[in-house]
């Protein structure tokens, strides 16, 4: 995982604008809250699937990105597989760094 990712994500949890889970989600992403969904590589397809969908309908972005324990270490979360990040600034600098790392690759 690339370390710029994961600062980004523990300064989220530090700040309180990370919220994991599929329930709550799914509750931030109905009340717009929700300004990015990151999902792990490893979860289950219907979870990556369910989430898509749910992103496209309420026009909110989605990455699926590194892995369940990559992800859990990141934020202090065992087993998680659904993350959402509910601030704009935060949401936009990790989504560019996902996107500059997923071109590299």
């Amino acid at each position: 995982m690339d370390q710029k990712v994961a600062s980004l994500l523990s300064l989220c949890v530090k700040a309180g604008m990370l919220r994991t889970g599929e329930e709550t989600v799914e509750k931030l992403l109905r009340n717009e809250s929700a300004q990015l969904v990151i999902i792990a590589g490893d979860a289950a397809d219907n979870t990556k699937r369910k989430f898509t969908n749910k992103c496209f309908y309420y026009k909110k972005p989605i990455r699926i990105f590194a892995e369940r324990g990559d992800l859990s270490r990141c934020v202090g979360e065992q087993n998680r597989t659904v993350y959402c990040i509910t601030d704009a600034g935060f949401a936009s600098r990790i989504l560019e760094q996902i996107d500059t790392q997923s071109e590299s690759s």
